[in-house]
């Protein structure tokens, strides 16, 4: 049984994967995404997205299992640059290709992010699936980056900062925003870099 957040409640088998070819994904995570900036997350709803791309319900649980699987699935898809495969040989080269890929795709992703970031405070079963589907995917590669420049000698490792980085960089897109009123962009974020997370891990 599958209740979804207005409240409607359906049956749908949830013990294996459909075979969607990614063309039909991708259609999915866009209609997922445009009803997400049209009602908010809590709004949408399965049967919403499922007549909006002209699915059955039970080919999205089946994909997905829940409504916030398919969320998170659908933020990863569209969040624009992994971290994947990230090593330019050095801390400075790496953080620096960290903003150029996180500023990708940021002015139209923001406002999508924030309400989904704000959803999260009720929803602790959509915040586990963003931790699962990109944070921490996402904090891992970051964390090879800095396990690399440890071995490198550029980071001590008892730097209290080694642990903090992603939290430092997730700060920073989230923050500016709420600060100044304007996405966090690749000029910023390189600022950023040079002014806050660089110092705080090169310090002795």
């Amino acid at each position: 049984m599958h209740t979804d957040s207005a409240g409607t409640t359906d049956s749908a088998p949830t013990n294996r994967r459909s075979r969607l070819s990614p063309e039909r994904e991708a259609e999915l995570y866009v209609a997922t995404l445009d009803l997400l900036r049209a009602t908010g997350y809590a709004a949408l709803t399965m049967e919403a997205i499922a007549a909006r791309a002209k699915a059955s319900k039970a080919t999205l649980y089946r994909q997905w299992q829940s409504k916030p699987r398919l969320v998170a699935a659908a933020l990863r898809h569209n969040k624009g640059m992994s971290l994947f495969g990230l090593n330019t040989g050095s801390l400075h080269g790496d953080l620096h290709e960290t903003a150029r890929r996180m500023a990708y795709g940021a002015a139209p992703n923001t406002a999508l992010l924030a309400s989904v970031a704000h959803a999260i405070l009720g929803d602790p079963e959509l915040g586990l699936a963003v931790r699962e589907t990109i944070v921490e995917p996402e904090s891992a590669m970051l964390d090879q980056v800095i396990t690399r420049a440890v071995a490198r000698g550029e980071v001590a490792p008892d730097n209290p900062a080694v642990g903090l980085v992603a939290h430092l960089l997730i700060g920073a897109v989230t923050g500016r925003p709420l600060v100044e009123g304007c996405v966090a962009d690749e000029e910023y974020l390189h600022r950023y870099i040079d002014a806050v997370v660089l110092p705080a891990l090169r310090r002795p």
